[in-house]
């Protein structure tokens, strides 16, 4: 039978006229030769991608301690032009980590898992903002990056924050950059919920800011901030963090930084799903980051702070939630456009008296359509020197699809042709509401002292569920907690996020081949394509109305979902999951079948061939995670085993130094 695609053919040669003994003979030499050759080829570059294998494993431990080299990227290591360890920088520690490898770690293996590095930012009269501290000292930044941390880490002047500040930025990374392989856990990426997984684009900085008066000083102010650089979106986890060791560090300096360091280097692997008993500078934080298999809109804490630990200083509810009410209060009169602006990855300004507001702001848009990821860029502050001022900034092109978090007035005047820009005040303390704001039209908004409002012409596709807003109006009046009105919001936007996704998830399950359409002998059959007046018929019966009381024009919603980058992102993403639960369908299809008996009726060269097709697929399951039942690989190995026994011995001895098995 011929196969649909290239990579998998294994069907059986047609009959050939008998040839004479001599050519018989001539040709098995030619064979066997050729066999021999194949699998020589295969030893060398198995040998390569296993070296590299074995120093990427690791980290599979939790407990302080417990490290490894990390899995970086399949892609990288299916392309080999990686190189097998990359480390973190040009390292001062030659010997330790000479000494690592040996042992398959890393000196800074630990921290990495969690942090890229962690610097210091100051205030110099004759440079202005500068990097002063990077610790760890090999970790590496390029000079755009260093200057992009320069200006994101401090409040712009207008802002006024005395005192201590906290927020986020999120920012590019430079392109070109060598990645650092043992820094990635791709392992566990698999586990984690699609919406917390890693943008390999981008880096988050945590900034604890602070400004205080000095006259010891010219300028007569104390500023310098202290920034966590990361990977990971834990936005609470890591501000939490920062509020343990920041101010001790302004007292203390670098001693202190470095000792804090060396406690997130003992920190077990950032597993889902596990509890995490993090110490750092003598308090224990305790914290449980969410898994793909959770129940949305559920958290295990409470089952965690049952346990009674005396040892544990910090308990922390959530990794990455912000107090999603708080930043709504304001607007949440209109949070349900705003839902509908954000899951449709519509060019949105917040505009803010000050980082804190502006980052909260726009993490908590972000976060209202979850369990969708948001596929966009966000930045939940931005500044006039970032490096993609002018790409946002152009009014040569429509504004690109962003929410972008400013406090610059002149912010007002270049972003003045963006469709949709929210205007805030000062976010109150928990407990004080702020006058709710009213959609104003763009053409009132002149300057950043205009009233707080949002300031758009979009109409929403959807009725306003004037319940939920009884529901959080009368919590306002009776002063229900804000983290009390936070579960009613996130409730709420679950509901509406769910009811809308699940006909999505229905009609693009049924886009999956049928399972005794699958044959061994064939390549993995092809997903059906999505086709959008097809999808549209199916909602007549099973649309969002079977899971939400919201009226309104729910097509005219879908269709301009598709058009959307979140439509894209999540359709390339359920596109993957299902190609990679045919491609291990496709492996259970191959174990069930008998392949030694078929290797006896072909060739040494045909067998040699299955046996390296064979590794590849036992190869790209453990890259690619793909979900297999667990007994199925150990019987592909046993098959694999059995066909290499059955080959004349210098073909095996051949076959069985690739390791593969």
């Amino acid at each position: 039978m011929e196969s649909r695609a290239p990579r998998v053919t294994w069907a059986a040669a047609p009959p050939r006229p008998s040839p004479s003994p001599a050519a018989a003979a001539a040709a098995a030499a030619s064979a066997r030769s050729r066999a021999r050759s194949v699998a020589r080829s295969a030893v060398e570059a198995a040998q390569t991608a296993r070296g590299r294998r074995m120093a990427l494993r690791g980290l599979a431990g939790s407990g302080p301690g417990s490290r490894g080299l990390l899995d970086e990227a399949g892609a990288a290591d299916e392309e080999r032009e990686v190189p097998a360890v990359v480390a973190a920088g040009d390292a001062p520690e030659d010997v330790e980590e000479d000494e690592g490898r040996n042992r398959g770690l890393l000196r800074w293996d630990g921290f990495s898992a969690w942090l890229h590095c962690v610097c210091v930012v100051g205030f110099d009269l004759e440079l202005g903002q500068a990097v002063e501290v990077i610790y760890p000292q090999h970790s590496k930044l390029t000079d755009k990056e260093k200057t992009n941390i320069c200006y994101l880490s401090f409040p712009d002047s207008n802002s006024g924050c005395l005192g201590d500040t906290q927020f986020c930025f999120r920012f590019r990374q430079s392109s070109g950059r060598r990645v650092s392989l043992h820094c990635l856990l791709d392992q566990f990426e698999k586990d984690l919920p699609v919406y917390l997984k890693k943008d390999p684009a981008y880096f988050y900085g945590y900034v604890y800011f602070r400004q205080v008066r000095d006259k010891t000083l010219k300028r007569g102010y104390f500023q310098k901030s202290l920034v966590l650089i990361s990977k990971l979106p834990y936005i609470h986890f890591f501000h939490t963090v920062l509020k343990q060791i920041a101010p001790e560090y302004f007292e203390k300096n670098e001693p202190y930084l470095e000792a804090a360091c060396n406690d997130v280097d003992r920190w077990p692997a950032p597993m889902p799903g596990k509890t995490l008993h993090l110490p750092i500078m003598g308090v224990v934080m305790k914290v449980r980051i969410p898994t793909c298999h959770d129940k949305p809109g559920t958290t295990q804490i409470v089952q965690l702070t049952q346990q009674g630990d005396t040892h544990i200083s910090v308990i922390l509810p959530t990794v990455h939630e912000v107090d999603l009410f708080r930043c709504f209060c304001p607007v949440f009169l209109h949070s349900q456009m705003l839902w509908e602006l954000v899951l449709l990855g519509e060019p949105l300004v917040v505009m803010a008296p000050s980082p804190s507001e502006s980052s909260e702001t726009v993490l908590a848009l972000v976060n209202c359509i979850s369990p969708l990821k948001y596929f966009s860029d966000f930045r939940p502050y931005f500044t006039i020197h970032d490096s993609e001022f002018k790409e946002y900034t152009t009014r040569t092109q429509a504004p690109p699809s962003v929410i972008l978090g400013v406090t610059n007035p002149f912010f007002a005047k270049t972003l003045q042709h963006w469709p949709h820009i929210i205007r805030i005040g000062d976010l109150k303390p928990a407990g004080e509401i702020p006058k709710q704001v009213k959609v104003k039209k763009l053409k009132n908004l002149k300057t950043l002292d205009s009233k707080p409002g949002v300031y758009t012409s979009y109409k929403p596709y959807l009725n306003r569920d004037e319940e939920i807003m009884k529901q959080l109006q009368k919590g306002v009046q009776q002063k229900r907690p804000s983290e009390a009105q936070s579960v009613i919001l996130r409730r709420y936007f679950l509901e509406l996020t769910q009811s809308f996704i699940i006909p999505l998830e229905r009609y693009v399950a049924s886009l999956m081949p049928l399972q005794k359409s699958i044959s061994p002998w064939k390549s993995p059959p092809q997903l059906r394509q999505f086709l959008p007046e097809e999808f549209m018929k199916t909602l007549e019966k099973t649309g969002p109305q079977l899971t939400s009381r919201i009226k309104g024009d729910w097509i005219g919603l879908y269709r301009h979902f598709l058009k959307s980058p979140n439509f894209d992102g999540w359709f390339k993403t359920r596109r993957k999951e299902m190609t990679q639960k045919l491609e291990a369908l496709h492996l259970e299809a191959l174990c069930e079948e008998d392949l030694l008996h078929w290797t006896q009726k072909h060739t040494e060269v045909e067998t040699v061939d299955l046996v390296l097709k064979l590794k590849n697929k036992l190869l790209q399951a453990d890259r690619e995670h793909l979900p297999v039942k667990p007994d199925t690989m150990e019987k592909l190995r046993t098959h694999i085993d059995a066909i290499i026994l059955a080959l004349p011995e210098d073909l095996q001895g051949i076959l069985l130094k690739t390791g593969m098995t």
